[in-house]
């Protein structure tokens, strides 16, 4: 996380807070995570390195980005446009990642021509996990998600076969998945 400047994702009037370990607005109803919410998830999906990782709601790209410096593929859907083309500005023109790979859309639906993903993470609430992504998620893989509406916990799927072990975890307090 000490490589990715979270600086540059967030919006000038927010910049003297970059560094806050809080979340704060970039814009069209959304917001960029606090950094420790960042790790916490990151953490939990267990990187070594060189895993096709789905993330669900690019945003400002800054979770992409701390995804891509574990040496992960990732593979990032937005729905709105405009923050999909500015992170993609951010992240590849100006920053150079070339393991970062954008696509506009609905998240729930993932990106099933590049599945399965050997992670999956998503950085909005859905009320329930979308159903569409599990056969996404590649034998052994594991996906976390923030889930519920007003009340919301972090949790972590693991696919065994055809079988998803279920793991409830901390609450939190993350946009809705639209």
């Amino acid at each position: 996380m000490l490589k990715v400047p979270r600086d540059r994702f967030v919006p000038a009037d927010e910049k003297a807070h970059a560094y806050d370990d809080g979340p704060l607005p970039i814009g069209h109803g959304q917001t960029i995570s606090q950094p420790y919410i960042v790790a916490y998830m990151t953490e939990l999906l267990h990187l070594t390195g060189g895993e096709r990782v789905l993330e669900i709601g690019t945003g400002s790209g800054y979770q992409a980005a701390v995804l891509a410096e574990t040496g992960a593929l990732v593979y990032t859907v937005e729905l709105v446009a405009e923050l999909s083309a500015i992170a993609q500005r951010l992240l590849v023109d100006e920053l150079g990642y070339r393991t970062i790979f954008f696509r506009i859309g609905r998240g729930q639906d993932g990106w099933p021509e590049f599945a399965p993903f050997d992670r999956i993470i998503l950085t909005a609430s859905p009320r329930e996990f979308p159903q569409p992504l599990f056969p996404q998620l590649a034998d052994m893989g594991i996906a976390v998600a923030p889930v519920g509406e007003l009340f919301q916990r972090i949790i972590r799927y693991r696919r065994l076969g055809d079988q998803i072990d279920k793991e409830e975890l901390i609450g939190v307090s993350f946009v809705p998945l639209l």
